[in-house]
């Protein structure tokens, strides 16, 4: 693994998303996440010690795909203009981000390729940040509390049922590191990830 760029790539990865989530709160009313000085780029106000070094580690030490996150951006659910749905837009909009870019490196990564114009290093860029983004967005859309999909999943069900749902998110940090400890992040994620993975380096041409 090439460090000097997989750092970079993944830091700006989960960086973006954490932005996103910030700036679709503020879109929808919340004005937290700017207030609190978090809608920025500056890789200091978004570092986690969970996300953006031990959960990496742990996935190293299980033989899972590598990914982490940036802390989490404030988002005051009663700020928002229509709780609820907008919450789903918040929660959606990092993962968009994420799908944003692994789409756009697989086009231009392709482009390159057609022109003749992508060396080696230009590969290893591309490849990682393909890697990293569509598997921070398989990961991130899984409908388990405090990953984004649940959230969006609390939307569409009964406010009472929504409620009762989300109460499992005093557990987050248990349930992420017993997906990933157990195996079961890579017996349901690793097959999904794989797959659109062999999909997208075949429409590359890489």
């Amino acid at each position: 693994m090439n460090l000097l760029i997989y750092i970079p790539v993944l830091f700006f990865s989960v960086i973006l998303h954490e932005y996103m989530h910030g700036y679709a709160a503020y879109r929808c009313g919340d004005d937290t996440a700017y207030l609190l000085g978090r809608l920025t780029f500056n890789p200091l106000a978004h570092i986690d010690i969970v996300g953006t070094i031990a959960v990496p580690l742990l996935c190293h030490i299980a033989g899972a795909p590598v990914f982490g996150w940036a802390r989490p951006v404030p988002v005051n659910y009663y700020r928002l203009r229509n709780p609820k749905n907008d919450m789903a837009k918040v929660s959606f909009a990092g993962p968009a981000s994420n799908i944003f870019l692994f789409i756009a490196g697989a086009l231009l990564w392709k482009t390159l390729l057609i022109l003749n114009l992508s060396g080696n290093m230009a590969n290893i860029f591309f490849a990682y940040l393909i890697g990293i983004n569509l598997i921070l967005t398989i990961f991130n859309l899984i409908p388990v509390p405090p990953l984004d999909g649940s959230k969006v999943l609390a939307a569409l069900l009964p406010a009472d049922l929504s409620v009762k749902y989300m109460m499992l998110e005093r557990y987050n940090m248990i349930i992420v590191i017993v997906l990933i400890m157990s195996g079961a992040f890579s017996f349901i994620v690793g097959p999904i990830y794989y797959f659109f993975l062999k999909l997208i380096f075949s429409f590359v041409g890489a």
